[in-house]
């Protein structure tokens, strides 16, 4: 019992005596939502109330704490994850007048920054998820919820702008049921609403906190007697609360149903085991920017959300590919997982590093088992935003900043050398979009070499090649503001001039049926010659499912040392298909026969064989080429919805429904990448300015076949890959 624990300071041995807060008082968070859903407002009172800060910095002026680069300042929008660390003291509860460390990471909303929420994500231990009261779960807000289910984080939501027109607490909360199958209940209920909205209602201590409206800072409240026109209501709702808690604490299960009394310090338990089980997400209302419901959050990541030692071990593997667990313990040999790099001007390249067992201390060695090397750590800091704190020593359950490891990427785990060992790392979508660029002057080509290969250091999610036929160089990414931004970061942080040219689909091959291939490669020129022979059987797969590889081969007739050296060409052939050269996705090969040469075979020989074999399977398997599809979500005032319907139709949209929310008509519809190129210039040009949209990656579909032969003769003109 945690709670026991922090009240009899009775702490587990996985704590260093020399740690300023125990692992059990640490909390390790990531805010998370869609594009302007209050992320960062929400992270900026955080820190205010924490005492981080003494003066509330506003995104639409600029000012926020973890918004600090200048194209984040100049756009109101948060384009990398920052990392920032506070301290929390709860007044009442089981943790009452404990001191807890909450590291926060506050991330992107825009679909085009997705990589940001997926390796942070992958190195919290919980989040909270941010809707508005408005319009409640929002295509993105999908997106997130995702990758927290895939990486398992117990969480809670935040429905925030409960002063906004047509906000509605309860509707927010039966969305996040409708469309994310949430198992979500509310922990307040709101006291009032729109411009009304004054307080909170705490079901679990059936109080109600009042906010000052003379103090605007919303520092000051009191705490009353539930209002009496809620008062019916708060039962209602507390008691379906403790019904669905029941479901998780047995003992409160029998108590409930015998009808005998439950103290607050087991009701928070109940709700901690089962918001811990991932079955159940307690939901506060709030208003980030008008100061209310912030702290009420703010003491429930406390109450709810897990310490390091809460979760399960992490999963590694070893240099046998066994798998090998890693938890939490300061004494333990040190690992963990570099999620994280960024360049910085004044120190060089940062590796944000989550710690998941050991002590690490300044100037110590870590171990990378991806080169075989070690690298020294020069210094250590605890990352505030853009500013930086130097420490000693950091330890297990901590994220912190190393100087002087070099060779790094992204999902790098960084241990001690006698722990030869890999941790899961985080996984990123492909790019579905790439464009050429040109160094404006021949002064700024190495400039732009080095400027770019620093940046796709950074991003996992951005792509960098060398078109062989044209010598152009080609950057890929999420979306057109992703480019956009790699150009303006090229421009100010490495004075490059580029020019772009037009963005270039990242389509993709498949096949239709199934088929074979076979495939020889024979070369006789004097002495010792080439031979490879390998024959499959191709086969297409459900969308999505990826690629598979199965060797059938019986009776040696391709020898083993051959067999690897065969699925790398058909790999290598399936990047560049036949009908315009795009990479093949979801089929299934199956090698079963071949022939070889005694003294001629080799693994080049054989590899060339897979390739022949696989373009051969390729042209009689009926290829067609796929585009990506966007999900499109359009929020329109009603009388321009016609207009904009219109619109998505001729950019070959699939209307897939239409919902009015509060005053808004929301238009959702899936359209293919390539005609969504300038459709926010056109959207606001259609609906007066007042219409918005989001966009995120759907799938791939079939492209007409009247639209082929265009899409070839323009990749056989521009043929820029991803």
């Amino acid at each position: 019992n945690i709670f026991q624990m922090s009240s009899n300071e009775n702490f587990s041995s996985a704590n260093s005596s020399n740690r300023p807060t125990v692992l059990e008082h640490t909390r390790n968070i990531g805010i998370a939502a869609h594009i302007d859903a209050g992320k960062t407002t929400c992270t900026e009172r955080v820190l205010f109330y924490s005492g981080v800060v003494h003066k509330i910095g506003e995104v639409h002026e600029g000012g926020a704490t973890t918004d600090w680069m200048e194209q984040e300042r100049e756009r109101g929008i948060t384009i990398t994850s920052a990392a920032i660390s506070c301290g929390w003291t709860t007044s009442e509860g089981p943790f009452a007048s404990i001191p807890h460390r909450i590291n926060i990471i506050d991330t992107p909303g825009h679909v085009d920054f997705t990589a940001e929420v997926e390796r942070s994500l992958r190195v919290l231990d919980g989040a909270v998820g941010v809707f508005t009261s408005v319009e409640g779960v929002q295509p993105q807000s999908e997106t997130v919820w995702r990758q927290m289910d895939k990486y398992n984080v117990p969480r809670l939501g935040f429905i925030n702008k409960m002063d906004r027109m047509g906000s509605n607490f309860l509707a927010a909360v039966e969305s996040m049921r409708d469309k994310l199958g949430a198992n979500a209940h509310p922990l307040f209920l709101a006291i009032g609403a729109e411009e009304n909205f004054r307080g909170l209602v705490d079901l679990v201590k059936m109080v109600a906190y009042i906010y000052d409206d003379t103090d605007q800072s919303g520092v000051r409240f009191t705490v009353e007697d539930i209002p009496s026109d809620l008062a019916d209501q708060a039962s209602e709702y507390r008691e379906a609360l403790l019904e669905a808690v029941s479901d998780f604490d047995d003992d409160i299960a029998n108590k409930y149903l015998e009808g005998e009394p439950i103290s607050e310090e087991e009701f928070k338990l109940g709700i901690r085991k089962a918001t811990l089980s991932l079955k159940f997400i307690g939901v506060i209302p709030g208003s980030a920017f008008k100061n209310k419901g912030v702290q009420m959050l703010m003491d429930a990541v406390v109450d709810y959300l897990p310490s390091p030692l809460d979760l399960p071990p992490m999963k590694g593997e070893d240099s046998d590919e066994q798998s090998v667990e890693v938890s939490p313990d300061d004494s333990a040999k040190v690992a963990g997982l570099a999620f994280k790099l960024m360049s910085d001007p004044y120190v060089g390249k940062l590796v944000f590093y989550r710690i998941y067992q050991g002590t690490l201390k300044k100037g110590s060695s870590l171990y990378n088992p991806r080169t075989r090397k070690s690298e020294r750590v020069s210094r250590l800091m605890v990352m505030k935003a853009n500013d930086r704190e130097d420490i000693d020593v950091a330890y297990s359950g901590d994220i912190c900043a190393l100087i002087g490891v070099k060779d790094v990427v992204t999902g790098d785990t960084l241990a001690d050398k006698d722990l030869d060992l890999r941790l899961e790392p985080p996984s990123f979508p492909e790019p579905v979009i790439s464009m050429s660029i040109e160094p404006a002057t021949k002064a700024d080509q190495e400039r732009m070499g080095i400027g770019l290969q620093r940046l796709a250091e950074e991003d996992p999610t951005f792509g960098l090649s060398t078109n062989e036929e044209t010598g152009q160089t080609i950057i890929s990414g999420m979306g057109e503001l992703h480019l956009e931004i790699i150009r303006d970061r090229l421009f100010r942080e490495f004075k490059v001039d580029a020019n772009a040219g037009k963005p270039q689909i990242a389509y993709r091959e498949t096949m239709l049926k199934p088929s074979e291939g076979n495939g020889k490669f024979i070369r006789q020129s004097g002495g010792r010659g080439q031979y490879g022979h390998a024959m499959i059987k191709m086969e297409p797969l459900e969308k999505g499912k990826g690629v598979e590889l199965e060797n059938k081969i019986v009776g040696g007739s391709i020898p083993k040392e051959f067999i690897k050296p065969t699925f790398d060409g058909i790999k290598e052939a399936a990047l560049s298909g036949v009908v315009a050269g795009y990479p093949v996705i979801d089929f299934k090969i199956t090698l079963y026969d071949g022939s070889f040469h005694d003294v001629d075979s080799s693994e080049m020989a054989f590899k060339m064989a897979g390739i022949f074999a696989f373009k051969d399977a390729m042209k009689n398997a009926t290829p067609i080429l796929l585009e990506p599809i966007m999900k499109v979500e359009v929020s329109t005032p009603e009388e321009y919805q016609g207009e904009l319907m219109g619109d998505l139709n001729r950019r070959r949209g699939q209307i897939q429904g239409i919902d009015s929310r509060g005053n808004a008509c929301i238009i959702q519809a899936f359209v293919p990448l390539e005609n969504m190129f300038g459709y926010s210039t056109d959207m606001r040009s259609l609906s007066s300015g007042r219409a918005d949209y989001s966009m995120t990656p759907s799938h791939f579909e079939q492209v007409p076949q009247s639209l082929v032969q265009t899409i070839v003769e323009t990749s056989s003109r521009e043929p820029a890959r991803t």
